[in-house]
């Protein structure tokens, strides 16, 4: 079985401003992605959401296992093989 490092994904929360809305940055050592914040999804969902579309944008293979950070810090994934 080949093992090889991966990049973790860490999400984070940010309000709106004057000329922004809320939103949730998703990023890793390879780069950087913002979405706008869902008032349809709960926060768990919205962040588990950026992940997924910064997953996507890279083109990673594998399911995110993740979640909230201590201290309100963020939510950290990380891609599985299952």
């Amino acid at each position: 079985m080949a093992h090889y490092m991966r990049q973790a994904i860490c999400t984070k929360y940010h309000g709106p401003t004057n000329y922004r809305g809320s939103r949730v940055t998703a990023s890793a050592q390879a780069g950087r992605l913002t979405i706008s914040w869902d008032d349809a999804l709960d926060v768990d969902a919205n962040h588990a959401k950026a992940a997924e579309a910064f997953r996507a944008k890279l083109g990673w293979s594998g399911t995110l296992r993740g979640g909230a950070l201590p201290k309100g810090d963020g939510y950290c994934f990380v891609l599985c093989d299952d």
